[in-house]
């Protein structure tokens, strides 16, 4: 282990810093050196500890681990600058107020949801691909990436259909509004925008209930019209923008992994590992930050109560001592503990639904489709929360 401020880099929150693969360079490194790492105020207010390996990073999130997610669970936020959301969102949330929001969400996000919904999944998959080949130039992120998380979610929130566009723009917004592609909308823009939907959704749905999320928390007593906003905002955009990057980079693997594509028809490839690896490859959420409730010592450093830590989870799905040529993608890569969907008590609820639309994904392109050709390699979002696609522009040729 070792603890440093790195001479190069003062602010890990800086999100110039992961606009190329350089980034993965830098992650595997740190992760291979066990270190704690120091970011001076920037982004955060009053700085912030990295981890990276995924030891230290497990370590961080472990359920027992002396940590709160109710500051906040992004870069900008501490005990000092606390998420307003904190204690009434799902995701900034802890005991009581958590279990009972997983008790709500939970259920329509389940595997036997993902079951459900998979039929759902199938069709938008197919209504993409008819529009995707037909020969020319495809840019996977906003064609196919997009479309299939967005479906999916905004059928589990009641949605309409002719609203899915604007809310999916909005997220995009919201989570990549350091990328100068989003630059007519800040991300606290975005959310409000959010907000004033489903402000609009609730109050129709507290007159005329249905079998959906927004019907099942309005209807819970314990929760305020506040609360049921911001964990519908909640849901909308996990949903939507970690799921859309790994399937784009599922597609960006069928393009330049040899032999991926047809081991997967033939069967040599199974679908469900290789949708693993696809989850460690791409790791689209890129960090999650506590704050220590009590003294705490990370790495061999004493930290007292207060403090933020941010754990990387790309760099602990690389890390070297977890995984062996982790840079490289390995379809049939098995043990594969990656923690794409965290760890603990905040383990992401939607992870069957993610594992679903990627199999489904899959399934359809190997089926469908002969070659995947890249284009032009892909360009990356100037982003912080999620590790994402900007475009991906592959050709697809029809079986």
């Amino acid at each position: 282990m070792r603890t440093t401020k790195t001479a190069d880099v003062t602010d890990l929150g800086n999100p110039d810093l992961y606009t190329t693969l350089d980034r993965h360079a830098r992650w595997r490194a740190l992760a291979a050196d066990d270190a704690l790492v120091w970011s001076d105020p920037g982004s955060s207010p009053t700085g912030f500890w990295s981890v990276f390996s995924h030891r230290a990073c497990a370590a961080v999130l472990a359920p027992s681990a002396p940590f709160t997610s109710e500051y906040g669970m992004m870069i900008g936020f501490d005990r000092d600058h606390p998420d307003t959301s904190g204690g009434r969102m799902m995701v900034v949330s802890e005991q009581q107020q958590h279990r009972t929001l997983r008790r709500l969400v939970g259920p329509l996000l389940s595997r036997a949801a993902a079951q459900r919904l998979a039929q759902r999944v199938r069709t938008e998959v197919g209504s993409v691909l008819d529009q995707a080949l037909d020969g020319g130039v495809c840019d996977v992120a906003p064609a196919i990436g997009s479309r299939i998380p967005a479906a999916v979610v905004c059928d589990i929130l009641g949605v309409p259909a002719e609203d899915q566009d604007m809310l999916i723009e909005l997220t995009q917004h919201a989570f990549g509004g350091a990328d100068d592609m989003f630059d007519g909308m800040t991300p606290r823009q975005a959310h409000t925008e959010i907000l004033v939907y489903f402000y609009e959704l609730i109050t129709a749905r507290r007159e005329r209930p249905g079998a959906d999320l927004v019907s099942t928390l309005v209807a819970e007593d314990s929760l305020t019209i506040d609360d049921a906003l911001l964990n519908c905002d909640n849901v909308l955009i996990g949903g939507n923008e970690t799921t859309r990057h790994a399937i784009t980079g599922a597609v960006h693997a069928l393009a330049t992994v040899p032999g991926l594509l047809t081991g997967l028809r033939e069967g040599s490839a199974d679908v469900d590992t290789v949708v693993e690896e696809v989850l460690r490859w791409t790791s689209p959420a890129m960090h999650v930050l506590r704050v220590t409730t009590g003294e705490v010592t990370i790495n061999g450093r004493h930290l007292p109560p207060g403090t933020p830590v941010v754990a990387w989870l790309p760099a602990a799905n690389r890390d070297p001592a977890e995984f062996d040529d982790p840079d490289a993608f390995c379809p049939g890569r098995k043990p594969n503990r990656h923690i794409t969907f965290g760890h603990g008590v905040h383990h992401c609820l939607g992870s069957a639904l993610a594992r679903m639309e990627l199999s489904v994904v899959l399934r359809a392109l190997a089926e469908r489709v002969s070659r995947v050709e890249l284009v032009k390699e892909p360009t990356w979002l100037r982003a912080l929360a999620v590790q994402g696609y900007r475009e991906l522009p592959v050709r697809f040729t029809a079986r």
